[in-house]
């Protein structure tokens, strides 16, 4: 498959703050991938450098994508525009905007505001107006934690099924193992100060449910790294 992304030996200062340290990191056509790491460890950091929002310290980032979609941890929506117009604001095709309504399920709630609209639905035209410019390559800064438990599994599973039918690349970033778990195919593991990347955990199967019994295994495995680092 295609490369979309490669990153050889990044690393990122802020000043004398030191963040990442020696990231590598290559991204095919077609997969999805998580970067795990605890909150404030540079996950945000790195997904602006990947979208050319921050500059790397040091090292290479080959980027081998036109378009790229950004679902931010916050709506970030136009409060006096309907969900429509904020669809407008990146696309002018109604068609297409309709569509992609339909597809995170909020057709019917074209003309709310989004003072009108829930938190879960919030993030899903979050989400359409990400994946409205048909991008190469989307970028996830923990959409859920704003979130409550039933929205987060709903919105979760919903976005499973979205991803899958329109097949775009993405990155997501979170400190949840089990939405990385659940939204992946592979997993890195961020830890450090500066973070770096210590594993890197291929999923053998498809995991549809929070509570399935490998997550454990899974949580286990990330949480040891962790520790161990911090000895």
């Amino acid at each position: 498959m295609k490369k979309v992304l490669e990153l050889t030996n990044v690393c990122k200062d802020f000043g004398k703050l030191k963040v990442l340290k020696d990231i590598n990191l290559t991204v095919r056509e077609g997969e999805s991938v998580t970067i795990v790491g605890k909150s404030g460890c540079g996950k945000t950091t790195l997904l602006r450098i990947i979208a050319s929002l921050e500059s790397p310290s040091c090292g290479e980032v080959k980027r081998e994508f036109q378009r790229i979609g950004y679902v931010f941890q916050e709506d970030r929506l136009i409060p006096w525009c309907t969900a429509y117009e904020n669809l407008l604001f990146v696309c002018e095709e109604d068609e297409k905007i309709l569509d992609v309504l339909r597809l995170v399920g909020l057709e019917s709630f074209k003309d709310y505001k989004p003072k009108k609209l829930s938190g879960g639905m919030r993030q899903r035209l979050n989400l359409a107006r990400a994946i409205v410019t048909n991008p190469d390559l989307i970028l996830f800064d923990e959409p859920f934690q704003s979130l409550d438990l039933a929205t987060k599994l709903k919105l979760i599973d919903d976005l499973r099924v979205i991803l899958k039918r329109i097949g775009t690349t993405y990155i997501l970033v979170t400190h949840d193992i089990r939405e990385a778990a659940c939204l992946s195919q592979r997993i890195y593991v961020l830890v450090g100060q500066p973070a770096t990347i210590v594993e890197r955990i291929d999923l053998d199967r498809e995991i549809s449910d929070l509570f399935d019994p490998e997550l454990l295994h899974i949580e286990q495995k990330i949480l040891s790294l962790e520790r161990g680092h911090n000895r």
